[in-house]
């Protein structure tokens, strides 16, 4: 298999289909005026350098343990399963997350802060808010005690923390700093005056990336139609947000920061303290710090008010030609609706399957479906697939599985012959992949 003009071996693990080999040279958030390249410059704006480096141009392609073991993955862990991970072989994968990059950054250890910009792969539902590539951000701040006086990292946040502007903004964050249970201290490595110090530089830090980004969103629908269909008492309010208690596996304490966005809230992104484990395994040991993720498209979705996320992928100038600058945010027009197609598909799974799955070869698991729809039909043709009904019969115990294929390109309206066409391969390539029997 040759990835970048660079052959790999393949073996049994190899699960890599041809749409999302295609998909690796695209790299939307490299793309000029392209709405994913235009909201990592905005999240970028707010982490200057030189105290932060941004890295966008990290290959795709990385080692099993560095995409997990370096992370702390367990060997049982769902994530490494070839259901939700996209193999190369037995040893080499596509990133899952930008993480993957996290335990080089830190021993490469070239800057204050980062942030990673990145294409990541996981095979994953089919609908209007998934697919198989899609881009992340993450960034960390660190501080080393041996370059503090008296190793005083509390003291040193707490001096940048009153530089920080503060915003006019309304947030909830009823719960302590730490909970012994739900959002426990590092005890071991950190002391309380150091993790309240840089909890709060990094929520002052994230309350200034959201503010930017909503109040652009905001801006733009008001000057697309007024009000930006919210209510007119509303336009001019303070924004609300609000920190969630959580847990991440690479940090702690963790929070989701929501956000209150047309009467509904919104989670946005993770963060949280890292996990000293992480630096000690880097081989930077008196470095600790905070973390953050966010997905680049869940946020420009909001921001350019776009409702699939399919049309990044587009290569349609109606499309592209709505995005140029940070200086021009409007929302996106829609340039057509086509009407949507709906097809179902029924089948037996084979005697010895299950729905825990294991890959195609092995137990049933969703994700395979969804591979071969895209297979079969293409990123772009089907807008979702859902499981529409499931029935166990009373005395084989085999399992019937019923899911309704919708239909619908983004460009041109489709025909029933060429959509009875699609239908068909896609119910031959059930049958050959996943021995299932069609009802």
């Amino acid at each position: 298999m040759v990835i970048n003009g660079i052959k790999y071996p393949t073996d049994s693990w190899t699960n890599l289909p041809a749409s999302v080999l295609d998909a690796i040279p695209r790299r939307l958030h490299l793309e000029s005026s392209h709405p994913i390249l235009l909201t990592r410059q905005l999240i970028e704006s707010r982490f200057p350098s030189p105290k932060y480096i941004h890295y966008n141009t990290l290959s795709p392609i990385v080692t099993v343990a560095q995409n997990f073991d370096s992370l702390g993955f367990p060997i049982d862990h769902p994530g490494r399963s070839r259901t939700d991970t996209y193999y190369i072989n037995a040893h080499t994968v596509l990133r899952t997350h930008t993480s993957a990059h996290q335990a080089d950054t830190f021993r490469r250890n070239a800057s204050e802060g980062y942030t990673i910009s990145a294409d990541v792969y996981r095979r994953d539902a089919i609908d209007r808010s998934h697919n198989p590539v899609f881009h992340q951000m993450e960034g960390a701040r660190m501080w080393d005690r041996r370059k503090l006086p008296g190793g005083d990292v509390a003291k040193a946040v707490r001096k940048e923390l009153d530089q920080m502007p503060k915003q006019r903004i309304i947030v909830e964050d009823a719960n302590p700093t730490v909970h012994p249970q739900k959002n426990p201290l590092q005890e071991e490595h950190h002391s309380i005056d150091e993790v309240e110090a840089m909890s709060a530089h990094l929520k002052r830090t994230l309350e200034g990336v959201v503010i930017d980004i909503f109040l652009k969103a905001r801006a733009a629908r008001e000057a697309n139609d007024g009000n930006g269909g919210l209510k007119k008492t509303t336009v001019s309010e303070p924004l609300k947000i609000r920190w969630v208690e959580t847990y991440f596996p690479f940090t702690s304490p963790s929070w989701e920061l929501e956000v209150f966005w047309q009467n509904s809230w919104l989670e946005l992104l993770g963060c949280g303290i890292v996990q000293q484990r992480l630096p000690i395994a880097a081989g930077v040991p008196s470095q600790l710090g905070w973390a953050f993720g966010v997905g680049l498209e869940r946020v420009a979705m909001l921001l350019f008010s776009i409702p699939d996320i399919r049309l990044f992928w587009s290569q349609d100038a109606r499309f592209l030609s709505q995005f140029s600058t940070l200086d021009n945010i409007r929302p996106f027009v829609p340039f057509s609706k086509h009407p949507a197609c709906y097809k179902d598909i029924s089948f037996w799974l084979r005697s010895t399957s299950s729905s825990a799955g294991g890959g195609i070869g092995g137990d049933f698991h969703e994700n395979d479906v969804m591979e071969i729809v895209r297979e079969a039909v293409g990123e772009q043709i089907v807008e979702d697939v859902k499981l529409v009904d499931e029935f166990k019969h009373p005395k084989t115990g085999r399992r019937s599985l019923c899911y309704r294929i919708n239909y619908r390109s983004l460009e041109r309206t489709l025909t029933n012959q060429e959509v009875n066409g699609m239908h068909e391969r896609l119910e031959r390539l059930l049958k050959s992949k996943l021995g299932v029997e069609l009802r």
